[in-house]
């Protein structure tokens, strides 16, 4: 894998906006084929970065926590709109 930050390339855009990267630039950040990226806007550049799933250390405990406490507020909205609803 090269250094981040040292690859450099001109693209040509394609017909319907498809652009090729290059071999170079997809292992330097690390996208292989069929992976998604992310495009957003920066100033008057177009960034892309992977689109890579965040994995977070939670317990078991943590999650039903979670879910739980999800599962009561959506209750309280349920509640709610059928209060408003008269049902």
């Amino acid at each position: 894998m090269a250094r981040r930050g040292t690859s450099r390339a001109v693209l040509k855009v394609y017909k319907k906006g498809i652009v090729a990267l290059p071999k170079a630039l997809r292992e330097e950040v690390g996208i292989e084929e069929g992976e998604e990226v992310v495009a957003e806007v920066v100033g008057e550049a177009i960034v892309l970065r992977p689109l890579k799933p965040r994995v977070v250390d939670v317990s078991p405990e943590e999650v039903e926590n979670a879910v739980k406490e999800e599962k009561e507020e959506w209750d309280r909205r349920l509640d709610a709109l059928r209060k408003e609803a008269g049902t």
